[in-house]
């Protein structure tokens, strides 16, 4: 049979806010649409991408009536760039729509009730909230559509900004982004603009050549940078002059590190990372605790409401000083050294070494003889043998990646049986999954949503647990 190309869903009404964005709305006999390009409140005409039995997957092609949640964007790039997709709503509604989204997820999919719900932690700084961002090269920059329709000729090829949504070899040039405080907007058009004018090859993706590969900045909280340049190879003459230009532009640059990076990926976790100027890292504090930030360092994006989540963690443990207290998928230790102040013993366990090399030396910089740390898979370590070598937890505190804890992992919790649960989560509809794992021997008291990175669909989530 023939599939049918170009449907037009027309006059759809969008009433709330879904998974990864999307505006939700129904077509007249009651099926699902999920709506991309537009927000809820919205009437629109929307074009089927994918037909599924029970919800179609569409993106707007017209706005027939514009919601009353909607704001002008900021940034001219809005649209084209994949990043902040809720630019075009009133920041008061994304708070409103992520705490629906995780408290609908808790009850669904969870299958949870009688628990409270806190309202959902906004941040202070709705823009200029990230501490590191991450720009990619490229000599042949994507085009928009008013750029290919106007027929001009485009000379400058060369392209610093984001990759396109779903396109890894297309680059957008930025001009502006307001997720990072100056001077990383004008620290990213220097490079572009000296990179420029004195014939240095941008990387080509798709033949994978040239010299400039990939610029990544971050910051503290007293303002001092670090920029990390990814070559594909090394151009000693051009590197150093290119350096000392940014060196002497920009005196709040504290240290200047490089990685020659042949590989096809940009991973930089296996690379040699070189210093050409400074110490190759950073010093943060967060309540008078240290941490050295260096290139391959994990840290919170947005310091300001990493502490409030860390602050709000502390709160739900309500530790009294003499607990043992389980630190899973403790990345760096951040979490653990935060509680570690409060507690009798803390032991954290995470996957990566490196991780694990930084939590030992934060622990030894902030004199914190209570914390220990191991490192391997955490369905594998985390194991009987562990639980019989080590003390039993009073109070274990989670936090994994988006994709939750494996099954294994939640089975050791339930033997390890500790009083109280605080499971910090990037991912509620995860968290719902393993939360309902552990509802016949834990009672879910409360949750706290926390918006980490304002103009997008993402939330954390706090959830207190406590033994039945």
């Amino acid at each position: 049979m023939k599939k049918k190309k170009n449907i037009i869903l027309e006059n759809i009404k969008l009433v709330t806010a879904g998974a990864k964005g999307v505006a939700i709305g129904k077509t007249e006999d009651g099926k699902t649409v999920l709506v991309s390009g537009a927000i809820p409140g919205d009437v629109v005409n929307a074009r089927v991408k994918k037909s599924k039995s029970k919800y179609y997957e569409a993106e707007a092609v017209e706005v027939l009536e514009e919601s009353p949640f909607r704001v002008a964007p900021k940034c001219i790039h809005f649209g084209a760039c994949g990043g902040c997709k809720w630019q075009n709503m009133s920041y008061e509604k994304q708070l409103d729509f992520k705490q629906e989204e995780v408290y609908n997820n808790i009850k669904r999919i969870g299958g949870l009730e009688n628990f409270e719900t806190l309202s959902i932690l906004g941040s202070e700084e709705e823009y200029f909230y990230r501490n590191k961002m991450e720009f990619s090269f490229s000599n042949a920059r994507w085009l928009t559509v008013a750029e290919i329709n106007s027929q001009d000729d485009f000379n400058d090829k060369n392209a610093l900004g984001f990759h396109i949504p779903g396109m890894w070899s297309k680059i957008l040039d930025l001009k502006e982004c307001f997720l990072q405080e100056d001077p990383s907007n004008a620290i990213r058009l220097a490079v572009k603009e000296y990179a420029d004018q004195n014939g240095l090859d941008f990387f080509d993706v798709k033949n994978q050549k040239g010299f400039l590969r990939t610029l990544m900045m971050r910051q503290n909280s007293k303002g001092e940078w670090m920029v990390l340049f990814q070559l594909y190879r090394e151009e000693k003459e051009n590197r150093e002059k290119l350096f000392t230009f940014l060196l002497e532009k920009f005196p709040q640059i504290k240290t200047l590190v490089y990685a020659i990076n042949p590989k096809p990926n940009d991973s930089i976790y296996d690379l040699d990372i070189n210093i050409y100027s400074g110490e190759g890292f950073l010093m943060e504090e967060m309540d008078g605790l240290k941490f050295k930030i260096g290139p391959k360092s994990f840290f919170q994006t947005n310091y300001k409401q990493a502490l409030e989540l860390y602050r709000k963690t502390l709160e739900f443990a309500d530790l009294k000083g003499d607990e043992v207290v389980y630190d899973l998928y403790t990345g760096t230790g951040t979490i653990a050294q935060y509680v570690a102040r409060k507690a009798k013993q803390v032991i954290g366990i995470e996957s990566v070494q490196e991780a694990i090399d930084a939590a030992i030396e934060h622990a030894e910089l902030n004199g914190l003889d209570n914390c220990t740390f191991y490192c391997g898979d955490m369905k594998d370590i985390f194991n009987d043998d562990f639980l019989q070598n080590h003390p039993k937890a009073d109070v274990l505190i989670t936090d994994p990646p988006r994709d939750g804890m494996h099954q294994k992992v939640v089975e050791q919790i339930l033997k390890l049986s500790p009083e109280k649960i605080v499971y910090v989560s990037c991912n509620s509809a995860t968290q719902a999954r393993d939360l309902a794992l552990m509802k016949d021997h834990y009672t879910l008291v409360k949750i706290l949503p926390v918006d980490m990175f304002p103009q997008t669909h993402h939330v954390e989530n706090i959830a207190l647990l406590l033994k039945k």
